[in-house]
């Protein structure tokens, strides 16, 4: 009796414990419908809720856009668009070097300003966009001075490894106190004690073209000028800003330049910003890149702390000392850097090679901006005045840079509603407003607006069209670039030796295909013939 008794309490214990077994099962899957359900619900939330109540805003105020799908928004329809142009050779290569290239690399924006005018909304998954190539509507925003009105927090995450925090991509009170400190830097009384460095700078690149003349025997060398101006503007940064020539800083540009290439393709402007946290190559690539070039600039902080230390070291007075001093720790040291350092050279070095395109594709303004300099400069001192007499190279310099800008587009989000002319623009609302299209705007300019055509700046900016304030190859507003003084100076400089020294003429390989990497800038290089006068 008591095996069978126990043989009994057994089975009972098996049929409790599948009974049991089968309530945590049925507790499991109900807590996993209700994560999916959860899941599924913040998605909505985030990737269509939110943005269209804000999109339905604008809707209710007039400005309409293609139709968003779930949960990308209108990034499956502007990937077709783009691949649509690819696949028809329409993007392979411009018909002329001056013609509007924004139709082949934002084809979308282009269809849809046809469709819907000149103010749209879209979205780039959960991000609601309000397009701008208004005239009135871009006034308003230029003249907005509200911290309310900053950069993108879209493109602080999806270029987070070139700026971080620093003075391009940062809002409010932050972004304050670093333009109060950098910006004395770039003022142009302190620009022009630059002449020197620069002066200095570019010796090395004049005499590396004449030895690569002197090499063809005779015959114009042809070569890309392209990374020779780069490395002239990184070492101009480099002297002015950290007390460093080129060859020094030259680990970091190249580090630089690598994360510039794996932040930046044809499609940045429809990112999806949360990918950068999945663990794929290219993002192990991209964080030991950061990483790299964080130690490169901490080592230069150490340099400097160990030579200011030495008895009898004399002052320094440069923008690496004003960061130091200014003791806000590793984080704004290095992301600071990292900002002066990339666009201090590269709106300067990409402005230069297009000049130079243009001008050897325009034997008649290179003659006259050469012989402009040869005046000016024969039996002289380099000085700032000098440079700021050359009116016809400065003509030049502001077409290169109406034809092609070194930013594609002026980028704003309003951090909360604000209201700009009529329209109330809700809180979390990204802004774009094209420069390359207001640039090469029939309307605006004329029917000329895509001819190289010096002249229509012989009066200056605010004479050269009917609405100058779309003329913005520096930005607008109060977070227009702080280094556009030393760019010009610059430009002026590499410019007029180069002219005083080399005829240009433009290569029959030469292949014209404006590519967008963060700055618009030739895809396959500037191919020149460059012979002595």
């Amino acid at each position: 009796m008591p095996i069978y008794h126990c043989e009994s309490v057994t089975d009972q214990e098996m049929e409790t414990s599948n009974g049991m077994t089968a309530a945590l099962l049925m507790a499991t899957a109900y807590m996993m419908v209700t994560l999916l359900f959860f899941l599924i619900l913040q998605l909505y939330k985030k990737y269509w809720a939110r943005p269209e109540k804000i999109l339905e805003k604008l809707r209710k105020q007039g400005i309409h856009g293609p139709r968003r799908r779930f949960p990308t928004g209108n990034l499956l329809e502007m990937r077709k668009i783009s691949t649509s142009i690819v696949s028809s050779g329409a993007d392979s290569q411009t018909k002329t070097v001056t013609q509007n290239y924004s139709s082949t690399l934002f084809p979308y924006f282009d269809q849809w300003r046809k469709d819907y005018g000149s103010v749209f909304i879209y979205s780039t998954g959960n991000q609601p966009s309000l397009y701008v190539s208004d005239p009135d509507l871009v006034r308003e925003i230029s003249m907005c001075v509200s911290l309310n009105l900053g950069k993108s927090t879209y493109l602080q995450k999806t270029q987070a490894a070139m700026f971080g925090n620093g003075i391009i991509k940062s809002n409010g009170r932050k972004w304050v106190r670093q333009r109060k400190l950098i910006s004395p830097q770039f003022f142009m009384d302190k620009v022009k004690g630059m002449v020197d460095l620069i002066l200095e700078a570019a010796m090395p690149m004049l005499a590396a073209w004449e030895s690569r003349i002197d090499a063809c025997s005779g015959e114009d060398a042809e070569f890309v000028v392209d990374p020779d101006l780069r490395n002239f503007s990184a070492d101009v940064i480099s002297r002015a800003c950290f007390g460093s020539s080129y060859s020094r800083g030259n680990e970091i540009f190249r580090t630089l330049r690598e994360i510039q290439k794996a932040v930046s393709s044809r499609s940045i402007l429809f990112k999806i910003p949360q990918l950068r946290f999945l663990p794929g190559k290219d993002n192990k690539d991209v964080t030991k890149l950061v990483q790299n070039v964080r130690a490169l600039i901490l080592k230069l902080v150490r340099e400097r702390k160990q030579q200011m230390a030495r008895p009898g070291s004399p002052p320094q007075n440069d923008l690496l000392q004003s960061i130091l001093e200014s003791k806000n720790g590793d984080d704004f040291v290095v992301d600071n850097c990292k900002n002066i350092y990339f666009a201090g050279h590269e709106t300067a070095a990409v402005t230069a090679t297009w000049c130079l395109m243009l001008l050897a594709s325009h034997p008649e303004w290179q003659c006259r901006a050469r012989s402009e300099a040869i005046d000016l400069c024969k039996d002289s001192i380099l000085d700032s005045q000098i440079f700021c007499k050359m009116k016809t190279l400065t003509m030049v310099i502001h077409e290169s840079l109406r034809l092609f800008p070194p930013s594609a587009f002026v980028s704003r989000e309003s951090l909360e509603d604000i209201s700009l002319q009529s329209l109330m623009v809700p809180k979390g609302t990204n802004i774009w407003i094209p420069i390359a299209t207001l640039h090469h705007d029939k309307q605006i300019w004329g029917e000329d607006a895509d001819e190289f055509r010096p002249e229509r700046f012989a009066n200056g900016i605010h004479r050269a069209c009917n609405s100058p304030h779309v003329y913005m190859p520096f930005g607008v507003g109060a977070r227009k670039c702080i280094g556009k003084h030393l760019a010009m100076v610059e430009l002026k400089i590499v410019l007029s030796l180069i002219l005083s020294r080399f005829r240009l003429s433009l290569s029959p390989k030469y292949k014209h295909s404006p590519t967008f990497s963060l700055t618009i800038g030739p895809e396959f290089g500037v191919l020149l013939l460059v012979g002595k006068l």
